[in-house]
C-alpha cells in the first residue's frame, strides 16, 4: 500500500479515535444546562437515528444492484436483539453513570470492557483465560481503582454508584462484542450496525414517550448544539471514520490508535470541564491504559503469529 493511503489511515482512526473521546465531554456540559441523562441520551438519538437509517438503506440498495443475497430475517432479529444489549442498554447505564462520576473516571471504567469480554468469553463462550489476560487484567483494574479511591474521598457514595452504573455499561457493551461476531460475519459490519443501533435508537425514543409522554423541547440552541455534537461528532463521524481507516491500515493499528482515547477524554475534562488531574489520576490511567495495550498488543500479536 502506498505511504500517502497509509498516512490517511492514521489520521482517520486517529480522528475517529479523539471524536468518541469527546463523547463524556458533550454530555457533561449537557448536565450543566439540564441534569438529565435520559433527555440528552434521547435527543443524541434524534440525530443519529437518520445517518445510520440512511446508511442502512444505502446498504441494501448496493447489495440489491451486485446482486448479493439479503441476510436472513433470524440475522436481522439478531441484530435488532444485540444492539438493544449493546447499546441501548449500555447508554443508559453509561449516561446514568456520568451522573455520579467525572468524565476522566467514566471513560477508564468503559475502556476496561475487554477485560469483561475476557471473563465472560472465558464463562460462556468456550475461550481460553490467558497468563496474559489475568495480568492485563489486574493491571488495568488496580489503574482503575487508584482513580476510585481518589474520587470516591471527595464524592462517597455518589461516585461508587456513578462507577458501578458505568462498569455495568462496559459488562453490556461486551457481552454485545461476544454475541455479535456472527451476525456481522454474515450482515457485514456496515449493516449490521445500521440495524442494531437503530434499533437502540428506536427503542430509546420509544422509552422516553412511555416514561414521560413527550419528548422535551424547551432546551436552549446551546444544548441543541451539545446534543448533536453528541449523536453526530461523538457517535456517527467516528464510527465511519474509524472503519475507513482500518480498511486502509488494518486491524492491529487500528487497536493501538485507540488506545489515545482515554488520554484524550482526559485532557478534555481537565481542559474544558476544569477537572482536577492528580498524581493518583496520572498513576491510574497509566495502568489502566497500560494494561489493556498491553493485553491488546498481545492478543494481535498472537493473531499474527
Amino acid at each position: 500500500m502506498d505511504r500517502r493511503a497509509l498516512i490517511i489511515g492514521y489520521l482517520l482512526v486517529a480522528a475517529g479515535s479523539a471524536l468518541f473521546a469527546s463523547k463524556a465531554i458533550f454530555i457533561k456540559l449537557a448536565y450543566q444546562e439540564r441534569l438529565d441523562a435520559l433527555l440528552i441520551l434521547a435527543w443524541r438519538m434524534v440525530f443519529a437515528l437518520p445517518v445510520f437509517v440512511v446508511v442502512g438503506a444505502v446498504e441494501i440498495a448496493r447489495r440489491k444492484a451486485e446482486g448479493k443475497p439479503m441476510p436472513r430475517r433470524g440475522a436481522v432479529l439478531g441484530a435488532i436483539g444485540i444492539g438493544l444489549i449493546g447499546y441501548f442498554l449500555a447508554m443508559i447505564l453509561d449516561f446514568g453513570g456520568l451522573l455520579y462520576v467525572t468524565a476522566q473516571l467514566e471513560r477508564l471504567a468503559l475502556f476496561t470492557y475487554p477485560i469483561f469480554l475476557i471473563f465472560i468469553g472465558a464463562a460462556f463462550f468456550g475461550m481460553k483465560l490467558s497468563r496474559t489476560s489475568l495480568t492485563a487484567a489486574f493491571i488495568s483494574y488496580l489503574g482503575l481503582a487508584a482513580v476510585f479511591a481518589t474520587d470516591f474521598s471527595a464524592g462517597g457514595s455518589d461516585v461508587a454508584l456513578g462507577t458501578a452504573l458505568v462498569l455495568g455499561s462496559a459488562v453490556s457493551f461486551a457481552v454485545y462484542q461476544l454475541m455479535a461476531k456472527r451476525y456481522i460475519a454474515e450482515m457485514g459490519a456496515t449493516l449490521f450496525t445500521s440495524v442494531a443501533l437503530s434499533a437502540a435508537a428506536v427503542t430509546t425514543l420509544a422509552h422516553v414517550f412511555i416514561v414521560r409522554g413527550h419528548l422535551d423541547t424547551s432546551m436552549s440552541w446551546h444544548y441543541f448544539m451539545l446534543a448533536a455534537g453528541t449523536g453526530l461528532l461523538a457517535t456517527v463521524i467516528p464510527s465511519f471514520s474509524v472503519n475507513a481507516g482500518m480498511a486502509k491500515i488494518g486491524a492491529t493499528s487500528t487497536a493501538m490508535i485507540s488506545n489515545i482515547s482515554p488520554l484524550l477524554t482526559i485532557c478534555f475534562a481537565v481542559m474544558l470541564l476544569g477537572e482536577a488531574f492528580t498524581w493518583p489520576h496520572a498513576l491510574g490511567t497509566a495502568l489502566v491504559v497500560g494494561g489493556v495495550g498491553y493485553h491488546t498488543w498481545r492478543e494481535l500479536k498472537g493473531q499474527n503469529a
